[in-house]
């Protein structure tokens, strides 16, 4: 069974916080925050009230077209216009959500430079790099199965599932 790890609630606001110092000091500002749902829309939200950017999102967790595909689209062809789009998620972990992002973003016309991600948690072994994180972990040594503030009121059983859904992460 995987190690439940819960983050406090003040650990997350001191992330958020975090994230919301080192964005401007990297002398880039997003036009838009982009919370991917589900696990960056609560990150997202508190970034947009501790920065004042505005946020956007997509339901990308659902795989439903036209929350999901078609917002990438049209966000794609605001970055092409000389936005910038920083995507906001909790955990990159394995780097398959950014990953795809990044290619489905780029297949419909956004410039590399436009785009940035920025998570709470960083795998360092992750298939994907992002621009900004809170803090990062490794999964070679950590293996703890995070739960976020927002993930607290799902049934342990749901998170065990979750956990299960990619062993590597955890095992």
């Amino acid at each position: 069974m995987p190690k439940l790890t819960p983050i406090a609630y003040e650990q997350f606001v001191a992330d958020v916080l975090e994230l919301a110092r080192a964005i401007p000091a990297s002398d880039w500002t997003p036009d838009f925050l982009i919370g991917i749902g589900r696990g960056g829309l609560a990150p997202a939200v508190y970034l947009s009230h501790a920065t004042g950017w505005p946020m956007l999102s997509v339901d990308y967790s659902s795989h439903v077209p036209d929350f999901s595909g078609e917002p990438l689209v049209r966000l794609a062809r605001r970055a092409a216009a000389g936005e910038k789009l920083l995507f906001v998620d909790d955990i990159n972990d394995s780097g398959a959500t950014i990953t795809r992002l990044r290619g489905e973003l780029a297949a419909a016309g956004a410039p590399e430079g436009a785009i940035r991600f920025a998570t709470l948690l960083d795998n360092v072994r992750s298939a994907a790099r992002v621009e900004y994180a809170a803090r990062s972990i490794d999964r070679a040594v950590v293996k703890d199965w995070f739960v976020f503030p927002w993930e607290a009121l799902a049934p342990t059983t749901t998170l065990i599932e979750d956990a299960a859904a990619v062993p590597e992460r955890t095992a």
